[in-house]
């Protein structure tokens, strides 16, 4: 249990120097409100229409293969990295994993998900 001490005093410094931080800059900082400085501005443009717009589902569901994917992307970089320990098991594995990743792909694919209107 010891060992556990420093993370937990390391922890406890992150927070506490997360909430001192937030907290002084909302008490220290000046604020004058003023319409112009309260509407929304995006890339030097007026915004067109609501800016509470709801976003397609399509969007939620790309974003989502996209974190997918790339996680399962960043587990091959370990894998390559211990390729020569691992032998042929590894490969095969890898094989494995692979074809299960493309898949899910095709299946996206073929659900139209990856399509953009």
């Amino acid at each position: 249990m010891r060992a556990y001490i420093p993370l937990v005093l390391l922890a406890g410094f992150i927070v506490l120097n997360a909430v001192a931080i937030i907290a002084s800059s909302h008490l220290l900082s000046p604020t004058r409100p003023t319409p112009v400085k309260s509407s929304p501005y995006e890339s030097g443009m007026p915004p067109l229409g609501d800016t509470r717009e709801r976003f397609s589902v399509k969007f939620y569901l790309i974003a989502m293969l996209f974190i997918v994917f790339d996680i399962e992307t960043v587990f091959m970089i370990p894998w390559g990295v211990a390729f020569r320990q691992l032998g042929a098991f590894g490969l095969i594995e890898m094989i494995v994993f692979i074809v299960i990743l493309l898949a899910g792909y095709v299946y996206a694919w073929k659900r139209g998900a990856l399509e953009w209107e």
